[in-house]
């Protein structure tokens, strides 16, 4: 599986997250991957880890983006907008395998895609005050 598509079913599985508590989460996994059955082992446990980290690092990652969302709060914004912006971060400053600039245009175009007519601009409003 290429990197878009690790990103995209990243994306999906922590947005799916703030919907759950952390101890639901290895069900909600079942269920994804059960949504998912053309993801491999490899890719299923790369995407498993990655969503783990985050959630790990999920306080301080909110804080930051707290911090450079002008007028907004994690809690009022998009789940949506949030999960791209949390994915965007981790990728960004956490493990930092990417470079900035594919992962701000990664979490645009999961924005396009996922978000609302707003949240391409909104995302990278707060990625630019972040980076």
């Amino acid at each position: 599986m290429n990197r878009v598509k690790l990103r995209e079913n990243t994306f999906k599985l922590l947005y799916c997250n703030d919907f759950h508590n952390r101890s639901e989460m290895p069900k909600q996994y079942d269920l994804f991957w059960e949504e998912t059955p053309e993801v491999s082992e490899e890719d299923r446990k790369f995407i498993s880890n990655r969503v783990d980290a985050i959630a790990e690092k999920i306080d301080e990652i909110d804080e930051a983006i707290n911090k450079a969302a002008v007028k907004w709060t994690t809690d009022r914004m998009s789940k949506v907008d949030l999960t791209i912006l949390r994915l965007a971060y981790y990728e960004m400053k956490i493990d930092e395998d990417i470079p900035e600039k594919v992962a701000v245009d990664q979490a645009i175009e999961l924005a396009k895609k996922y978000g609302t007519d707003d949240s391409p601009s909104f995302v990278n409003g707060v990625l630019a005050k972040l980076f």
